[in-house]
């Protein structure tokens, strides 16, 4: 195959024979939204499914087809509440203005493995 059969940057959405040939299996899919959302979301139904029984996935993750910020101290959250309002984008503070990262309760504080105490004299 040439270089130039493979570069199809003036025929956008078009596949010539020759090309098609060569390829194995060959898809395309989008939904209209987030392209990189939905490979993700197809991606996690394939690892899922041996090719003939239906997973069950949710139909979203908790971010669904939303962009999300993460920001690290409040001054980072106030910007980003008025660069929403100026830029007219609806939000939705999910942690409530709760920025502070601490280890979930039942995380283990004690190591379960036995400390050693020495060869025996």
């Amino acid at each position: 195959m040439r270089a130039k059969e493979f570069i199809i940057e003036r025929k956008v959405g078009k596949i010539t024979k020759r090309q098609q040939q060569s390829t194995i299996g060959l898809n395309t899919f989008a939904s209209g939204y987030d392209r990189i959302y939905d490979l993700n979301r197809v991606m996690m139904a394939v690892a899922s499914t041996d090719g003939t029984i239906i997973p069950d996935l949710s139909s979203a993750s908790w971010a669904g087809k939303n962009n999300t910020a993460h920001p690290y101290t409040q001054a980072e959250q106030d910007m980003l509440r008025i660069a929403y309002k100026t830029a007219g984008v609806d939000y939705k503070d999910l942690n409530h203005g709760d920025i502070k990262s601490r280890e979930l309760d039942s995380i283990n504080t004690q190591s379960t493995v036995k400390p050693f105490k020495g060869y025996k004299k």
